[in-house]
């Protein structure tokens, strides 16, 4: 995710489940309710993903919630939603999704510097409960290491 940018969601549970192998940016195709929603912060990205269907990238599971001011014409809160993307890069996601135990995790929903809502789209492979341990007790140890550093440089001051 850019720095010149504003977060709408972040799916927390994907770096915890899966593994990025790689991450991708994509547009993503919305109506004017759907914006104004994830402008309030009613996104949640728990139990989505993506698939590449028709040479086109969708999105299913996104939860945003329907505009509070909407009317009749508000949004459906779990469509299927289309990514846009490049030919290429699709090209790409499929090949990648086709090779065994791979899927398309969105993980984080926000506005670029130009106002647009875009997804940080990433290529997982799922953890066992093995692999989960392991990246728990790494970061564990990291804040450890961290924490005697700050200690040792304070008695020295």
């Amino acid at each position: 995710m850019p720095e010149s940018s504003k977060n709408i969601a972040q799916n927390k549970k994907a770096r915890h489940d899966y593994a990025v192998l790689e991450s991708f940016e994509a547009g993503i195709e919305l109506t004017g309710t759907e914006v104004k929603s994830c402008r309030a912060g009613g996104v949640s990205l728990v139990d989505s993903y993506a698939i590449v269907r028709n040479g086109e990238v969708i999105l299913l599971g996104t939860h945003i919630a329907p505009y509070a001011f909407g009317n009749r014409e508000n949004h459906e809160a779990r469509r299927d939603r289309r990514l846009l993307m490049h030919k290429r890069e699709i090209g790409r996601l499929k090949k990648s999704v086709e090779q065994k135990g791979l899927t398309l995790i969105p993980l984080a929903f926000y506005f670029n510097s130009k106002g647009r809502v875009k997804v940080s789209l990433g290529i997982c492979r799922g953890k066992n409960a093995g692999d989960k341990r392991e990246s728990l007790k790494e970061r564990e140890d990291k804040r450890d290491m961290e924490r005697m550093r700050r200690s040792a440089s304070g008695r020295r001051g």
